[in-house]
């Protein structure tokens, strides 16, 4: 859900990034072997784009405004797929002049992607979802079951053009990334395939509250930047940005209507309203009357394994926690052709975030989009179906991997414990009664440069977590001897933690950091708990996962008795990672993240971690 300049000049399309490289560096995130390298120019047949607008009216006369960009010069009665994206975020800029008068409205990088899809033979009709942009309609809370069925309505409509071959795919980065996984909901039988980047699968832990514990920096700043576009506003300061950029397109002859657009959209209601008072999983947003249930993916997988859709899940691995929603999506689907990528990527894909190698992005997204939709909705045989179902990148050993199953097959779990003099040892605790003490700070956070700022589009440096060694020094830190070999660990690390607490509740973090011989520290990865949350669920999943199973359900929820010592066990967002040889791992635990998240447990309150023989606490790290 970005809103950097950037994106917000690019609007009009925003589901795909290509990058150049940064000068001087060569990207170590180019795809040379795995995934192969697709070559999509010798289809591409057209020079230029034409675009039209329309509203299409629904079936209770709500009127939805469309962009539908061609090929210009598609020659008559030649027949061309077609990609639907829906945004909440405008589906085009309104631009001024005379910059209007240069542009087709596919900016940046991101139109630059966009126009070789089109170029290649694609229809790209781009939506302004109900109740947003030049779209009428009140949106009572994201994806609700009627921006669904206009998905399937505007997909009939397309599929009776007469430039249409009548096969559609569809994609979206992460708000129109689940708008694309919602389109299979209907099960239309034209649609084929779904390209499904940087998004959630689970509101509730993906986005909302990670861990259990409130996004509030997210959902507050999401929720003002949607009340700036539902006025019709940029929700940035740069003057030049303002200056150049009018508003949301409107339909072509129809800006008498953009004034009842923005009538209705008034009606909106604010997602940070209904978060606040949310603990729950199960516990209903005031103000829409409804759980994050409703509105996430994986309360319809039935009707999405039903589509008969291909999916390619893409996420990166400071995309915020939507690594872990792209890994759900994908165990949880039975689709022919199921697919998986998890690159060193910022959300959105623009930066190769990898701490040995931070450089823009040199990975070409357009060659494999173009792979995997010429392969479905073409049927050109070029060979993505025999390639391994997953690609994922390690870091440290900078290069892609492969796997067909997740984890990647035969880990070996390496448990490091927690122990005396801050030590991370392979050998357990031996000591009848040993434990470390600190106390709540709630001023402590883990900066701006980070992948819950990601999601908003405000890591704009490859350089994630610059200052791991300063702030990690604020923590209690546990360092592993320097490594004798290297040591490549790639899935879902788990935390298991014996503390004490002062207070009926807390908020535990868990920070995986490379310590150089330098000194310099590396951010790897991190994971957190709510302490309330902490029982692990007997029951039924409601969905398959890596890790183990945590309801975050009312009937659940236990708070802490203060004064006695309880099990913390957590997963940590999956990474894929090489510490080096003469490195050390360090594991950093905090109490607080005044950068992302509530507070829970008041300051000062003590919380005593412990590592003895009868209440060890470790980490187990999946090794290949």
């Amino acid at each position: 859900m970005k809103f950097t300049t950037t994106l917000l000049l690019a609007l009009c399309l925003q589901f795909a990034l290509a990058q150049n490289p940064a000068k001087n560096v060569q990207p170590s995130d180019v795809a040379v072997h795995h995934p192969v390298p697709y070559d999509y120019k010798k289809n591409k047949n057209y020079e230029k784009v034409e675009a039209s607008t329309r509203y299409l009216t629904m079936r209770d006369d709500t009127k939805i405004a469309v962009t539908v960009y061609l090929p210009k010069g598609l020659e008559p009665g030649k027949k061309i797929p077609a990609i639907i994206y829906q945004t909440r975020y405008w589906r085009a800029a309104n631009l001024r002049w005379p910059v209007s008068m240069f542009s087709d409205g596919l900016l940046g990088n991101t139109g630059k992607t966009i126009k070789e899809i089109i170029l290649n033979g694609y229809a790209l009709v781009a939506v302004d979802s109900r109740g947003s942009g030049a779209s009428m309609g009140v949106r009572p809370h994201p994806w609700t079951d009627d921006e669904t069925k206009d998905g399937a309505e505007i997909v009939d409509w397309t599929i009776s053009q007469d430039w249409c071959s009548g096969k559609i795919g569809t994609a979206g980065i992460s708000y129109s990334g689940t708008t694309a996984e919602f389109l299979l909901v209907n099960q239309h039988p034209n649609v084929k395939a779904a390209l499904i980047m940087y998004s959630l699968f689970d509101v509730y832990d993906d986005n909302a509250f990670p861990g259990g514990v409130h996004h509030q920096h997210f959902t507050k700043t999401w929720g003002e930047a949607n009340y700036a576009l539902d006025n019709n506003k940029l929700p940035v300061k740069n003057i030049l940005v303002k200056l150049l950029v009018k508003g949301v397109q409107p339909v072509k002859g129809e800006k008498k209507e953009m004034k009842t657009a923005k009538q209705l959209h008034q009606q909106n209601l604010n997602v940070h309203d209904g978060a606040l008072a949310i603990d729950f999983r199960d516990d209903l947003a005031p103000n829409a009357g409804v759980s994050s249930a409703k509105f996430s993916p994986y309360s319809y997988l039935d009707q999405i394994n039903n589509s008969g859709a291909a999916v390619y899940s893409i996420s990166g691995w400071l995309d915020g926690p939507y690594p872990h929603a792209a890994i759900r999506r994908f165990l949880n689907l039975s689709l022919p052709h199921n697919k998986l990528m998890l690159g060193p990527w910022n959300h959105g894909g623009d930066l190769n975030i990898s701490p040995f190698n931070p450089s823009e992005s040199g990975f070409d997204h357009a060659s494999e989009f173009l792979k995997f939709f010429d392969f479905h909705l073409k049927g050109i045989q070029n060979s993505i179906d025999q390639e391994p179902a997953i690609h994922y990148f390690t870091m440290g050993e900078e290069k892609w991997n492969t796997s067909n199953t997740w984890p990647p097959e035969n880990p070996t779990e390496k448990r490091l414990y927690l122990n005396t003099n801050n030590q991370l040892t392979t050998a357990a605790p031996t000591i009848a009664t040993s434990f470390d003490q600190y106390q709540v700070n709630n001023q402590l956070g883990s900066g701006e440069d980070s992948r819950f700022r990601s999601l908003l589009g405000d890591l704009d440096t490859p350089n994630a977590y610059p200052d791991r060694k300063e702030r990690g020094a604020q923590l209690l830190n546990y360092n592993s001897a320097p490594l004798t070999a290297d040591t490549k660990i790639t899935g879902h690390p788990i935390i298991s933690l014996q503390i004490k607490s002062t207070a009926s509740d807390g908020h535990f973090i868990a920070y995986l950091e490379d310590v150089h011989p330098d000194g310099h520290v590396s951010y790897v990865t991190e994971g957190q708990l709510r302490a309330v949350h902490r029982k692990l669920s007997e029951d039924t999943p409601i969905y398959k996962d890596a890790v183990p199973y945590i309801s975050y359900l009312r009937k659940d929820g236990e708070p802490l008795i203060p004064g006695q010592i309880h099990q913390i066990q957590f997963d940590l967002l999956p990474t894929s990672y090489l510490f080096k040889k003469g490195h050390s791992i360090r594991i950093s635990i905090a109490s607080a993240d005044k950068d992302h998240f509530e507070q829970i447990a008041p300051d000062g309150t003590k919380i005593e971690v412990h590592h003895s023989q009868a209440a060890a606490s470790y980490i187990s790290l999946p090794t290949y």
